[in-house]
Formats: structure tokens, sequence, C-alpha cells
């Protein structure tokens, strides 16, 4: 696979607009040397991790998190290729998609992957059944899967001091198992407490710990105490109630009283759709309760419907809250990280009804807000933003970097190109056109990265690591091996037909469980007859 480099000079560094890495030189600006103007909110790590050992669990945490913008933890999405874009535009911590305690240890292999400069967490082929085995066996478009599916790729020369792991666990032990597994190569372990799939509820994960608070406090405490490290332990959940804050008050304070250093909420509660507004108004009053309380000293973070950096800057001076973090808004515009000069610039105004709080002028309703087609350096055209076939290009050129298996990389640029998920209220203002004209189903029809690379018409490439790059990989028992393609299946249904595609699903996870329980059923009577008194067993 080729692909041609473009170098062209530099922009003007005194201009806050992003730079294009489609016409900008790769050698220079390349994920092993990114141009300082593109991460703006990048700290000086060096210098606060030079005696690491030194620092609390929360001093590493108030250093990564406050005034932090953060890459969301999202199924498929948060793989490293969108995680080190993420970086290269600006953003400040990413998480992993959200990985099951059971999936990261045992049988799973920690392998030093020389030829990336990755560290692989993989699944050896092996483990699988056949039928599996014989699909990763004859993956022509994806070889490198003939050795097995990689559930984590970090690069550490990238995402060093970045990087948040996020686990879904219902048990102390598990998610302590997991936790000392990959705690060496991340920077903090993070507890889905707020996904509502099923999946996940029905393991007793994600949302399903809002309704336990002793057990999501277990897990955090256990965490806390045994990992024996001082890695920052933080939980990402939900509003527990549509109007009242005191549930969830009351629940983030208790999981930061068990030792979470970090809390981020998300603006929705259990039940909602990714199609209705997120309940700002709620999650600000939330918000300002927990910072009136003198035991909640830890950053809190806020997620939500925030698609413009004017809803950024109006959320957190409504909040106070300490730092951000975009999950469907990064899949449409992932520069959005790009914070440029905000000390220079006003917004449009709308939050404030044309005058200030120190005025006496009357706030615009949050609501209202929401609702609103931001204008201005801010809004939904900002100059601050690259344009979304660029990203899509971009996004493709990390794939084929980090070698990702084609059908993840096809679900996420679907993702990318879809509104279907985002509030109906906001899908006006969201320009879905592509200067190519591609499509959902032009996209859907490739088989390969170079199907992709040829309908986006992607002119450049990242380069590889240097020697000298790859030395900053761990070496504790790893061995080098060829780059493996990672497991994420999807059906193209699920974009051209999803409405069908979602019906066909849960009537098959439905019979199922029904399955299951009959099967479940049979081995009790089973069981019961195993343990009836001789004389009771039926003859043979």
């Amino acid at each position: 696979m080729t692909t041609t480099s473009v170098s062209t000079a530099a922009g003007d560094d005194n201009d806050d607009s992003p730079i294009n890495l489609l016409k900008d030189s790769q050698t220079l600006h390349s994920l092993q040397n990114p141009p300082q103007r593109l991460l703006p909110n990048h700290k000086n790590d060096d210098d606060f991790f030079s005696n690491p050992s030194d620092l609390t669990p929360q001093e590493i945490a108030n250093h990564l998190f406050l005034n932090s913008e953060i890459l969301a933890p999202m199924v498929r999405a948060s793989t490293t290729p969108l995680r080190t874009l993420a970086l290269s535009h600006g953003a400040s911590l990413v998480y992993t998609e959200e990985l099951v305690d059971r999936s990261i240890t045992s049988p799973t292999e920690r392998i030093i992957n020389d030829e990336l400069g990755t560290i692989d967490y993989r699944v050896p082929k092996h483990t699988y059944s056949a039928k599996v085995q014989r699909r990763l066996e004859n993956d022509r478009d994806n070889p490198d899967a003939a050795n097995g599916a990689v559930i984590l790729r970090i690069d550490p020369t990238v995402e060093r001091h970045k990087l948040i792991y996020q686990m879904g666990t219902g048990e102390p032990n598990l998610a302590l198992d997991a936790a000392l597994t990959v705690v060496k190569d991340v920077d903090g372990l993070d507890v889905n407490m707020g996904c509502p799939k099923k999946f996940s509820v029905s393991g007793g994960m994600g949302s399903a710990l809002l309704g336990d608070m002793n057990r999501a406090c277990d897990i955090i405490k256990t965490l806390r105490r045994n990992i024996g490290c001082n890695k920052p332990v933080s939980a990402k959940i939900r509003l527990l109630d549509e109007e009242n804050p005191k549930p969830t008050v009351d629940f983030v304070r208790n999981l930061v009283k068990a030792g979470a250093n970090a809390i981020a909420i998300h603006g929705r509660i259990r039940g909602d759709e990714s199609h209705i507004m997120a309940r700002w108004e709620t999650l600000i009053n939330v918000v300002k309760e927990l910072k009136m309380y003198g035991d909640v000293s830890v950053p809190i973070i806020i997620n939500g419907d925030l698609y413009t950096r004017e809803d950024i800057r109006e959320m957190k001076r409504r909040t106070g809250c300490d730092g951000v973090m975009l999950a469907r808004p990064a899949l449409y515009n992932i520069s959005l990280f790009n914070r440029g000069k905000e000390e220079e610039k006003e917004g449009d105004g709308v939050g404030k009804a044309g005058g200030s709080n120190a005025d006496g002028e009357e706030e615009v309703p949050i609501s209202q807000f929401q609702q609103t087609n931001h204008s201005g350096h801010y809004g939904y055209k900002s100059p601050l933003l690259h344009s979304r076939t660029s990203i899509v290009q971009e996004y493709i050129a990390h794939c084929v970097r980090y070698r990702t298996h084609s059908k993840n990389a096809k679900y996420v640029v679907c993702e990318m190109m879809n509104a279907r998920r985002a509030p109906s209220t906001r899908v006006p203002f969201l320009n879905m056109e592509y200067e190519g004209g591609q499509n959902i189903a032009s996209v859907c029809k490739c088989r390969s990265l170079n199907d992709l690379i040829k309908v986006w018409d992607c002119k450049w490439t990242i380069p590889m690591p240097s020697a000298k790059s790859s030395a900053v990989l761990s070496g504790d028992g790893g061995v080098g091996v060829e780059a493996q393609g990672d497991l994420h299946n999807y059906d193209d249904r699920y974009f051209l037909d999803h409405d069908k595609f979602r019906k066909e699903r849960s009537d098959a996870l439905n019979n199922q469980l029904s399955l299951s329980k009959k099967k479940s059923a049979s081995i009790g009577e089973e069981k019961k007859d195993d343990d009836a008194p001789t004389s009771k067993r039926p003859k043979i």
C-alpha cells in the first residue's frame, strides 16, 4: 500500500487557524514530531513527571484533568487512530474504548510491536473457536489478523502522559486484575459507570452500577488501595435523575470518599436516547452543588452535546467544571479540540442575552442556548475547524499508520459521516456534505484500507517510528512481532438500514436469551436429579 506525501510550507505561526496536515510537510508535521501549534492544550508533562514517585495520585489527576479537553471512550471508535488524531488536534487527554475486565487479562498477551512502535494487547488466535480462526486466517484484506486480534494498541511515543484506560467491570476483583495488567502502560484507570447498553448492564457493568452504590464504591476502593502505584482512578457516570441534582451529587460524593481522583458526568440519564438533548440544566445544577462541598476537591468533567466551542465556553462558564469530554461532537469534527486563542476573541453573546451577569442582565435559558445556531468565531462554522473531508482523510492516514482493521476504520468513517445519533435540534446546523461527494453507501462498499484511500483521495502518509522513538517501549517480557489487525466486526446495514437491522439484532438477542434460560432450566433439572437420594433416582 503506497500513498504520496505532499510537502508545502507551513502557515504563519501567529495565525490561530488550524494547520492542514494534508498540505503541510510530513517530515516535520508527523505524529512523531507534531507542530506545537496543533497542541495548544498540552502541558509541560516532562517537567511535571520528572520525579513521578514523589507525586500523589491526586496531584497527577489534577495535572491530567484540570482545564482538560478529553476524547471520550467510544466503543469501536476510541482506538489508536482516533486517539492519536485527537491529540494532534489539541485534545489534552484521551480514553481507550471501554474494554471489559476479562478481555484484557489472560489469555490476552502483552506484545512489544517493534515494527509499529506500539505496545499491543493481543488475544492469540488459538484461543478462538475454529470458525473464528478460519476467518482470521482467510482475511485477505487484513492478512496480519492471522496471528490473532489486537484489542488494545498503545503508541507510547504519542500517548505518553495522555492515556486513560477505561474498563467495563462489575466486580472489584476482576477490576483489579484488569488494572494490574495494563497499569504500567497507561496514565490512569477509569471505571465505566454510564454505559446503558444491554451487554454491559446485563453483566452488572456500566450504568447498572448507578443503582448499586456499595458495589460501585467497592470497585473504586479496591483499585485505589491495591494497584500499587500512584496512577489516578476515576469514574464516568450519568445523571441519576432527570431534574433533581441530589441523587447524582450523593453518588459522586461517595465515589470521591471511596478514593476516586476525578469524575466525568454525562448529561443524560439511563434510558435517554442520544437524539434527545442532553440535560444541561440538571448538569449545571449538579456541578454547582458539587463545588459547594469541601469533600469534593477532585476534577469534575462534563460530557454531552458540546458541538461547538461556544457550547464548551458557555457550559464551562455556567457550571464551573474543571474540564470537558467530547464523544459524538469529536466524531463530527475532531478539530473541535482546537482552542485557538480564546482569550482574544468574543463569543456570539447568545448565552448572556446581550449583557454579562455583572451588569445584572438575565441569562438566556440553557435549553434555548442549546437550540441556537451559533455563529461567530466559536460557532458551527468556526475558522478554527478543519474541513470534515480533510479530517476523514487524516483519520484514514492514521489507520494506515497503525494498520487498523479495515472494518473498524470503515465503521468509524461511517460514524463521522452521519448525524442520526445527534440531537434532532442540532442536525439542521451540522454540515453533512463532503468535498468529493462521498456518502455512506460508497464507504460501505469498501473492503480494505486501499478502497477507503481511493474513495477519499488520500495523498499523504504518516512515517513509521524511528529506532530512537521505539526506544521508549517498556520491555517487561514483551517480544517483537508482526502487526496484527484488531477484530471489530459490524454489518453495513447498521448504517444503510439501521432501524431494520436494529430490530433483527434485538429479535436475535431475545431468542438467544430465551434459549439460554431454557438451557439453564434444563441443566438445573438434571442437577436436581443428580442430587436426589439414590432411591428416588430414575432407573437406567
